[in-house]
């Protein structure tokens, strides 16, 4: 070992002959400014806007849903109908909430699965004479969208049902539902 590398505490000799050295890392903080200093730094005139972000890129993926034009989708009576008839009849108990996923977003599905657990346990008692719908009135918003409320009468009292389709992947999806 060298004599100038003998006073160096951190230089180390391994096993096998070759020396190796371990240095301390510079300090790197930043200096500190002086108030005198300051105003030098607050009066320059560029700042840096906000970046202009894109959070929904666009997905170009082949299993995303598209959307549908009305004239290539079936005629929304009759399905605004039986959908209408098949949402109250899972609400009230009487059908199982499964038969409804193929026609439903996830949140609306499990929006109706937890109102059909609930009516389940309070049907246990007896049984109740089936909900029926009354009347149907259609909207369509944009192409490709329906907008439907139906007059229900279920276990005697009558009901609002309303709902929104929309044209997704050649049929129609409902989005969306509120029931009073």
């Amino acid at each position: 070992m060298s004599a100038a590398r003998a006073k160096e505490p951190w230089a180390h000799r391994s096993s096998a002959g070759s020396a190796f050295t371990v240095r301390r890392i510079p300090d790197t903080e930043p200096g500190r400014i002086s108030a005198d200093e300051a105003w030098l730094f607050e009066s320059t005139p560029y700042t840096q806007e906000a970046l202009a972000l894109d959070f929904f890129p666009a997905v170009d993926d082949e299993f995303a849903h598209r959307p549908t034009r009305s004239s290539d989708l079936p005629e929304p009576e009759p399905f605004v109908a039986k959908i209408a008839q098949a949402v109250v009849e899972v609400i009230s108990g009487q059908r199982p909430a499964t038969q409804l996923i193929r026609h439903t977003s996830p949140t609306v599905y499990s929006l109706l699965a937890r109102r059909a657990l609930v009516s389940s346990r309070r049907l246990r008692g007896g049984a109740r004479r089936p909900a029926v719908v009354r009347r149907i009135r259609l909207c369509e918003p944009a192409d490709g969208v329906i907008e439907a409320c139906a007059v229900v009468v279920s276990h005697g009292r009558v009901r609002a049902l309303a709902f929104r389709l929309e044209g997704l992947d050649g049929r129609w999806l409902m989005t969306q539902v509120a029931v009073g």
